[in-house]
């Protein structure tokens, strides 16, 4: 596999799994990092661009999304919304440093988008967290290699 390739595939996996999509990235970060053929501190990166730009995706559809909670196909229930919002509007922006995080990071991103968090606030956090997830997994994947 070409290094280019390498990347497009680890960008296209981070960014999907990043949405609500069901993917997985950090085994490809991992595969890639052992393989050798590129520099991790490389994968690490493109990595976390495309998870953040996933997230990124999320925020965008959470502002267009609280439109659409009263139609019937709306895919969460008023209450696992409200919910959702309460525990935002308690913990704040900062949760956003959690994003990384299995089942909570996505709605989470999305939730920040509902409620109007401002992009300029939403990506540096949002960030911090992905980049610290993928450098922890490649420096673990490097030491064990």
């Amino acid at each position: 596999m070409t290094e280019v390739a390498s990347l497009a595939g680890l960008f296209a996996a981070a960014l999907l799994a990043a949405t609500i999509v069901p993917a997985q990235s950090e085994a490809l970060l991992v595969a890639l990092i052992v393989a050798g053929d590129v520099a991790p501190w490389l994968l690490v990166a493109v990595a976390s661009v495309g998870n953040v730009m996933g997230s990124v995706i999320n925020w965008v559809l959470g502002r267009g999304l609280e439109r659409f909670k009263d139609r019937r196909w709306f895919p969460v229930s008023p209450g696992a919304l409200a919910r959702a919002e309460g525990w935002y509007r308690r913990w704040g922006r900062w949760s956003l440093l959690l994003a990384w995080m299995p089942v909570i990071g996505d709605p989470l991103t999305v939730v920040a988008g509902t409620l109007r968090e401002p992009l300029r606030t939403f990506v540096p956090l949002v960030a911090a967290g992905k980049v610290a997830r993928y450098a922890v997994l490649a420096l673990g994947t490097s030491a064990a290699a």
